[in-house]
């Protein structure tokens, strides 16, 4: 059955007397970011939580998106012999940063955790002071009483907590959840004064302090790329995509990665750059998908191009031949980040339709894959398999688009094709 929609009559000086109005009026306005410590002041029972966080690592949250916080509550706080121990500013300052985790998480997310738990990076772990991953938390729930607690991932970590309650929501961008006790990172000194790293971060000690990047640590001193990276620093930033250890061995023998010409092996290392710093917040709602890297810039806009995405709550990275996923935070200040990757990320420009064929098991090759020298473009590219990514704001920036200003996009487009249909069947 034909369903009929009536357009009333709209006289042809009208419609584009209309349309122009329409297409000379403004967007709406963006909306500034969330001001984490101004929303802690509005609860009074985190007054003092929030004024150490104030006093502590307010300017790390300057530009931070896509987060959940882990409050407590002045009576807690206060019995917590963490406190009393005399803390440099710098151990205080870390283990707050232990209480921001670098994802956005809903109270129902967290009531849907495997019982293997699920370990979330916090921004602890950035600074590059944590031991291995204990810079991270392992958060669990238990079904059978409905107690979410949140752990280091060390065995046998004295320091827990357990989560009491949901208190503020920002969809897709903040949450806050208060939480019964301090939490204190395993190994972590509590009388040290360390520093920040200062400026000019040396990539390949990084990688070899990660423990699990000694063949991307090596490759990377070999080539000489790395000194182009360090030099990157000083501009818009760079982030790395690392390949484990595990991923190197993964390759499967029809890939012969170091058997490549020395040119072609950097433009190889340069597909894993990104030319600007994103944070793992705003790499999990990053406005536009497909991304130019560093072989980009060397070879022609459209080629070595990254489709970056949010794939079942985990950022996926996938170069049209072989999809990974970012598996932990190396590295993150603002100008460099550092994120290990799991997979070799290999350029269909110079692999080809399907190097993987005999690939191992594990390994994520993409069905369909892209052939060389066609890169995916944003019209063509996978959508965000995640929270709307108009929620988030561009690396540097403090603005965030408002899911208004998205649905007032659309209904003026709407209504554009509707005047256009009225005006073509006037004439």
């Amino acid at each position: 059955m034909a369903i009929l929609i009536h357009i009333p009559h709209i006289a042809p000086t009208k419609v584009l007397y209309f349309l122009l109005l329409l297409l000379l009026s403004p967007a709406p306005p963006p909306v500034l970011a969330v001001n984490i410590t101004a929303l802690l002041s509005s609860f009074p029972e985190l007054s003092s939580f929030a004024s150490l966080v104030s006093s502590t690592i307010s300017s790390d949250l300057d530009h931070r998106t896509s987060l959940t916080l882990l409050a407590v509550p002045n009576p807690n706080l206060s019995s917590s012999d963490i406190l009393t121990r005399g803390l440099s500013s710098s151990s205080l300052a870390d283990v707050f940063r232990y209480h921001v985790l670098l994802r956005y998480l809903s109270w129902s997310e967290l009531h849907q955790i495997p019982p293997s738990g699920l370990l979330v990076t916090t921004l602890y772990q950035t600074t590059g002071r944590a031991t291995s991953n204990y810079g991270s938390v392992n958060i669990t729930f238990n079904p059978s009483n409905g107690v979410v607690s949140i752990r280091s991932p060390a065995p046998y970590a004295p320091s827990n907590a357990t989560v009491l309650s949901l208190l503020k929501t920002l969809p897709y961008n903040v949450t806050i959840f208060t939480v019964d006790s301090l939490l204190v990172p395993y190994n972590f000194d509590l009388m040290a004064s360390e520093t920040r790293p200062p400026l000019g971060l040396n990539i390949t000690k990084a990688l070899i302090d990660g423990h699990n990047f000694n063949v991307a640590a090596s490759m990377l001193a070999a080539s000489g790329v790395v000194e182009e990276f360090e030099a990157d620093e000083r501009g818009a930033g760079i982030t790395l995509f690392v390949p484990t250890d595990a991923a190197f061995a993964d390759l499967p023998a029809t890939v012969r990665l170091q058997s490549l010409p020395a040119d072609k092996k950097a433009v190889v290392l340069k597909f894993h750059v990104l030319h600007s710093y994103y944070p793992l917040g705003s790499l999990e709602s990053i406005v536009n998908p497909v991304q130019p890297t560093l072989a980009t810039e060397d070879t022609g806009a459209g080629r070595f191009t990254l489709n970056i995405s949010r794939v079942n709550g985990s950022v996926a990275i996938n170069t049209g031949i072989v999809q990974a996923s970012v598996t932990q935070t190396v590295f993150d200040q603002n100008p460099v980040a550092i994120f290990g990757v799991s997979e070799v990320l290999l350029p269909g420009e110079i692999f080809g339709k399907n190097p993987t064929e005999n690939a191992k098991p594990g390994t994520t090759v993409m069905p369909g894959a892209t052939p060389p020298d066609i890169s995916l473009s944003p019209e063509n590219s996978p959508g965000l398999d995640g929270p709307p990514s108009h929620l988030s704001s561009p690396p540097g920036f403090r603005q965030d688009i408002t899911s208004g200003a998205a649905i007032g996009g659309g209904l003026r487009l709407l209504v554009l094709a509707l005047c256009c249909i009225e005006l073509y069947l006037a004439l």
